[in-house]
Order: C-alpha cells, then structure tokens, then sequence
C-alpha cells in the first residue's frame, strides 16, 4: 500500500530559518507538545491501516513482497526510530528548564526496543524475531496474526482476539504522547475541584464484598445502605485495614466494548472474609496470575480530591467523570501500566460513608 506512512503524524524539527534558534524552551517544548497532542488524534487509526495491511500479506506477489517490506522497515518502523531520536536529542536539551516530564524518556526507551524488534511481549518474540530477520515469514498464517495483531480503535480499546506487535508499537508510541501532553490536561482537567494527594499502592490479598447495581439504576437506597453498612460492620473480624465504602466498578476482565459495566456497593475485607447470603465478593491478589479476569491486582493508584462536589463527579468534556479522567490521566502522564482489560478496575471511596458523597478515585495498575 503506496504512502501508508503518510497517515502517521510525524515530529519534524524546526525549519532552518533566522529564527529558527531564537524560540525560548518554553515555545520549543510547546511545541513538542502540541504535536504529541495532534498525533494521538491521528496515530491509532494509521497503525490499524498497518494492521490490516500487513493482514493481507498472504495475497502478495513476490515483488510486492519486497516492496512492502521496504515500506515496513524503512518508510515506517525506520522513520519513527529516526523521529525517536530526534525528540530524544531535543527534550535532553530541554531538561535543564525544568519543563520535561522525565517520565517520557522511559517510554522512548521502550519504543526504542519494539522498533529494534526486541520486544518485551514474550509470547510474540518468536514471531517478531522471524519477520525481522526474513520478512516472507509474515506469509504464515500464524506468523503474521501475531505480528499484525487486530484493529483496536480509534481509542486503542476494541477488543481484539490477538494483540500483536503492531498493538505494542501502538501503545508504546500513544505511551510517549500521554507523557508529553497529559500533565497540561491534568492540570486543564480540575476546574472547580483539586486533587489533593496521589500515590500507588499496593496491598495484600483481600475481597471485595458488596451488592450489585447495574450501570442503569440509580445509588443505593438509604434502607439498602444502612442494611449494607450494618452487615460490614458486623464482620468486624474480617476488616482488610481499607475499610471505607466504596463502589467498585469492572467489566469481568474485558473490553469496555463487549462487557458493560457492573457496580458493586460493599468494602474492601479480609481475603478469608466470609460471604453474607444475598451478596457477592469480588477477590483481588497483589500480583498478576497471567489469566484475564478475577482475581484482580490489589494494586492500584489511589487519588483523593477536595472542592466543588458536583465539579468532581462533572461528566460533560469528560471520557467518565472528572475524577476518573485526572486519575487516570495522571497515571498516563507517568507512564505507569493500567492492566486494560485483563485486570482493569476501578473504584470510587466515600471516606465518611456512602451518605457523604464519594472524594476518593482508586485506579488499577500493573507496576
């Protein structure tokens, strides 16, 4: 497919001009930022033309063969690790204004890596390391699913049934994006409202345990909550040392796009806690099983905020709510894993109960 490296967004560097070396490392580093910005609008629907592309392969004639493998190696994979470099050589220099977020150079080191072909997905290292080294191998069937992978959206969040290298170069080029331009949206984000404090966390095995609303009904009822609050209260033996309200919210380990939402009102207990009659339990252990679903990670960003109530749980502008977007973004800018969607999870805590309204976000991650 002739100019498919003309759908990416590409970094270029300031023109030779007379002002060329005038513009202070506040403007250049705007600059890299606005790009980066511009690009995440762009990329994820150019790496899934790759994918489809590169799943055609089959079809292709031996001289086409030749052809695209220039255009993969060279117009393509060739020209984001010359681009890498260069955004590496600039932000080095900008690192004494103090306006970089380092967080950016661990994910250029890691999009590094994936373009070099050594990737850290150990279940496509044979098959990266076949088509880098003979580009007929993306003739075999197999060969070339792992490496094209599926077309996962705009948003890089449709559910695929293998994720490949391509998938792993998309996620590490929007990695590199988030880094450079998350930190301005944070900050744009929090209107009316601040986050306070934000940490990680990571606690030992424990059970949620609650009840369950679908996304499409109202909160608990005052009757329910006190019936609720009563029956947690009563396992006083079984409390995880987390033992806020809270609402928890998961999708059984999947895309958001094959499985709704479900809500579930309850705490966070002991991991032996038992389960009252007329409830359900949802476990968490510390570490990944490498198994898509429950148990989910016990690990997870924990951001606490303060202000207008109703600015905090804003939804319009918003993916979620305001306090799900700063988290989660906030996350991103520091370029820490979110288990999206083997072991995604989130929650939100009502420090003095259910009746007081929730100021607490908590956000899965894999560190």
């Amino acid at each position: 497919m002739k100019n498919l490296q003309d759908r990416f967004c590409w970094y270029e560097p300031q023109k030779n001009s007379e002002n060329s070396g005038s513009l202070s490392p506040q403007e250049q580093y705007r600059r890299i930022v606005g790009w980066a910005g511009q690009a995440r609008g762009t990329n994820p629907d150019a790496f899934d033309a790759v994918t489809a592309w590169l799943l055609e392969a089959e079809a292709w004639s031996q001289e086409e063969l030749a052809e695209n493998r220039r255009i993969l190696m060279e117009d393509i994979i060739g020209r984001f690790a010359g681009q890498t470099r260069r955004l590496r050589e600039e932000l080095d220099a900008l690192v004494p204004s103090g306006l970089v977020n380092m967080a950016v150079f661990d994910t250029l080191d890691r999009l590094e890596e994936e373009l070099a072909g050594e990737t850290r997905a150990h279940e496509l290292k044979e098959a990266v390391g076949k088509v880098f080294a003979d580009f007929s191998a993306i003739r075999d069937r197999r060969t070339r699913e792992l490496f094209a992978g599926g077309i996962t959206g705009h948003e890089g969040t449709d559910t695929v049934d293998v994720f490949g290298y391509i998938n792993f170069l998309k996620d590490c080029d929007a990695g590199v994006q988030w880094a450079l331009f998350m930190p301005e949206v944070v900050e744009r984000q929090q209107e009316g409202f601040r986050m306070e404090f934000f940490e990680y966390r990571k606690l030992p095995a424990m059970r949620f345990i609650g009840i369950e609303k679908v996304a499409t009904q109202d909160a608990l009822g005052q009757q329910e909550i006190e019936k609720l609050q009563r029956t947690l209260d009563a396992m006083e033996g079984y409390r995880s040392g987390f033992d806020c309200d809270a609402l928890l919210m998961h999708h059984f380990g999947r895309g958001v796009d094959v499985e709704r939402c479900h809500l579930l009102w309850g705490r966070f207990m002991a991991a032996d806690a038992p389960v009252p009659e007329g409830y359900i339990c949802v476990d968490f252990v510390p570490d990944h099983d490498g198994a898509s679903g429950m148990p989910y990670l016990s690990q997870f960003a924990y951001a606490e905020f303060t202000g207008d109530p109703d600015a905090m749980h804003g939804q319009e502008g918003f993916d979620c709510d305001a306090m799900y977007d700063v988290t989660r973004n906030t996350i991103l800018a520091q370029n820490v894993m979110i288990p999206y969607p083997d072991k995604y999870w989130t929650a939100e805590v009502f420090p003095q109960g259910f009746q007081k309204g929730s100021s607490v976000y908590l956000f899965s991650v894999d560190r």
